[in-house]
């Protein structure tokens, strides 16, 4: 990923990533993109040259078009050194035509290359088409959290 791509990433992940945890039911609107700002300013302090954090741009193999973005970082897990999977996006013109499934194909590789045991995620619950993905891509599901919402009662 260049400077340039980097900046157009936090452009599209902070909204991207609010509008997820505010549909998840964990931030309120109102405080949804600062507290999405402040995530991401803490795990990338160094943009680009954060320690153990690469960032990839995802390109078609054929066109060389831009197709979406990658963001993990290497992580230690019960024992286990881990690529961990902060970001995964493929743009809307470009999904569905298999580049998520490449580019999972190509994190597996790197991962072998950088000598890492595994690959971790976390998918939100209301994002259906994801799990189903990484279900077909061999990954399980490793714990769940569930909500249910109690509506207040008048007085």
């Amino acid at each position: 990923m260049t400077a340039a791509e980097f900046v157009e990433f936090v452009e599209e992940t902070v909204p991207a990533y609010a509008a997820d945890k505010v549909a998840s039911g964990q931030w309120r609107e109102d405080e949804a993109i600062a507290s999405s700002r402040r995530e991401l300013d803490a795990l990338l302090p160094q943009g680009l040259a954060t320690p153990g954090h690469r960032l990839y741009t995802l390109r078609d193999a054929a066109t060389s078009a831009v197709v979406g973005r990658l963001w993990i970082a290497e992580q230690a897990r019960a024992g286990s050194n881990v690529a961990y999977v902060y970001d995964v996006a493929i743009f809307p013109a470009h999904q569905r035509q298999g580049h998520a499934t490449r580019a999972f194909a190509a994190l597996e590789a790197e991962v072998r290359r950088l000598g890492l045991e595994g690959i971790a995620l976390h998918v939100f619950g209301h994002n259906r088409g994801a799990q189903a993905l990484y279900e077909k891509l061999g990954y399980r599901p490793t714990n769940i959290h569930m909500f249910k919402g109690i509506a207040k009662t008048d007085v």
